[in-house]
This record gives C-alpha cells, structure tokens and sequence, in this order.
C-alpha cells in the first residue's frame, strides 16, 4: 500500500500501468474509496499510468476534523501528484471527485491534459438539503441513509440482478466514517462552480447515468452545455457509478476521448 503525507493529512493512494507511460488521476465519490474505479483501471492501466487515491475523510486516508471546503480537496490533489513528480496529467472523478475536476482545471488548467466529469455538475443540491443529509448522520450514523444512498446510486436493474455486487457495495457504504462523510457533504453544500465553468477551455467529457437519482442527467447536460466544446454521453440505464456499473463501456469511452484529446 502506498501512503503519503500531504500538508499534514495522510492520503492513500495506488498506482497501475506502466512508468514513464502518461498518467491519468482518478478521483472518488461521496461514501466511498477508490475501488470503485478498479473495472475502468484494468483498461486504463494497459495504456497509462493511473492514480487513483482515498480523498480525506474516506477509505484509508485521514479523517481531518472541521468541514472540508473545495480547496481542502484541490490541495490534497496537487500535492499528491506534486510528491509524485508528476507535472501535466489527465483528470476524472466521479459526483464529488467530478467537482474536485472542475475546481482543479479552474486553479491550474496548465497542469492538465484532459477533464472526465461523470455524473456531477458545478452545483449539487442546495444547502438544506446537504444540511439534513449532514445532520442525519450525525444524529444517527451511515447506517441510517444506507438503504436510501444504494437507491440513489445504482439503477433498478443493477439492485436486482447484481444482488451481491449491491451487498459488498453497502457494506464498503457503511464503513465510510460518519465525520468523514458529513465533513464531505460540506464541500457539496459550500461550493458552487456555476458562474465560473465557462473558463474551462480544456478538452472536456460530461457523462451522465439514465438511471442516476444523485445527480440527474439534466444537471450533467446544463454543465457540458457551459463549458466550451464539452462533449456529453448519457449511459442508458446506468445509475450514479458508471465505474461500478458499466466500467468497460466507460474505460472505452474515456480510451477514444483520451487519444482524441491528445493525451499521450
């Protein structure tokens, strides 16, 4: 396993493909760690370097106190790749890990290549209803939305055809610490990149899931349509976590986006 300390806050991180090879940096969603991403780095990793990291408050890294703001999250990002020695790169996240790609091409589009934004917009939600969400699990722990976030995140189908995938899911859910989580929800209620994703001018893939009831495909439309020359897919039938749920429909699509876009 490999860890690093970043401006005092430790961050788990992996490393898949070749070295030297050009790399593409993976960020993960609310609730969850970065494994969700292992169906996409199987392809990916045949061709580039991939970081896939913990961000703070979930999986392995540390659970700093206080709530997290968008440049909390931004400075764990590039100063991992910093320690790294990793200079331009591709960028992809998914819901939260979508924003942290927007904020990123907004603080230093020089470092980047490429942009992957799936199933997030510039704004998620509005502050009362993070507010309930934070409170809900203060009050009464993960446990208590679990049922509620599966429904959210994955499609109908995925419930109930893929019954064990859907268990070992919840179970990763319900391991996610409480502070972490509600720390994170902050970010999502404080930040709002609306006025401001016009001046993306990077090469840019939206991806929105059919099925998705977090964010819906809509909101993931009205952001391609803001950014410049965005390119948006719409996956029919896929919920909120395309990786977990399509992951070979999404390496390939990011594969001919990322060789499109010039990376590497």
């Amino acid at each position: 396993m490999n860890f690093a300390r970043i401006n005092g806050v430790l961050l788990h991180y992996r490393l898949a493909g070749p070295e030297g090879a050009p790399v593409v940096v993976l960020a993960n969603s609310l609730g969850t760690d970065a494994r969700i991403w292992d169906g996409v780095i199987s392809r990916l990793s045949e061709t580039y370097r991939v970081v896939s990291y913990d961000k703070r408050g979930h999986g392995l890294s540390d659970i700093p106190t206080g709530d997290y703001t968008l440049d909390d999250h931004l400075d764990d990002l590039f100063g991992l790749v910093d320690h790294l020695g990793i200079g331009r790169f591709a960028l992809g996240g998914v819901s939260i890990g979508g924003l942290i790609t927007q904020g990123a091409a907004l603080r230093a589009p020089e470092r980047l290549t490429a942009l992957v934004i799936c199933n997030s917009a510039a704004k998620s939600g509005d502050h009362a209803f993070w507010t309930a969400r934070m409170n809900a699990v203060f009050d009464n722990g993960v446990a208590s939305i679990a049922d509620g976030i599966m429904e959210r995140w994955f499609s109908p189908q995925f419930r109930a055809e893929r019954t064990e995938e859907l268990a070992g899911w919840r179970n990763m859910f319900l391991r996610c610490d409480a502070r972490g989580y509600a720390a994170t929800c902050a970010t999502l209620r404080d930040a709002d990149l609306r006025d401001r994703i016009s001046a993306i001018t990077l090469p840019t893939l939206l991806v929105a899931g059919e099925k998705d009831l977090a964010m819906p495909a809509a909101q993931v439309e009205a952001a391609a349509a803001a950014i410049p020359d965005a390119r948006f897919e719409i996956f029919p039938g896929v919920g909120h976590i395309p990786s977990i749920e399509a992951p070979e429909k999404l390496a390939s699509l990011m594969l001919e986006f990322l060789k499109e876009a010039g990376h590497g």
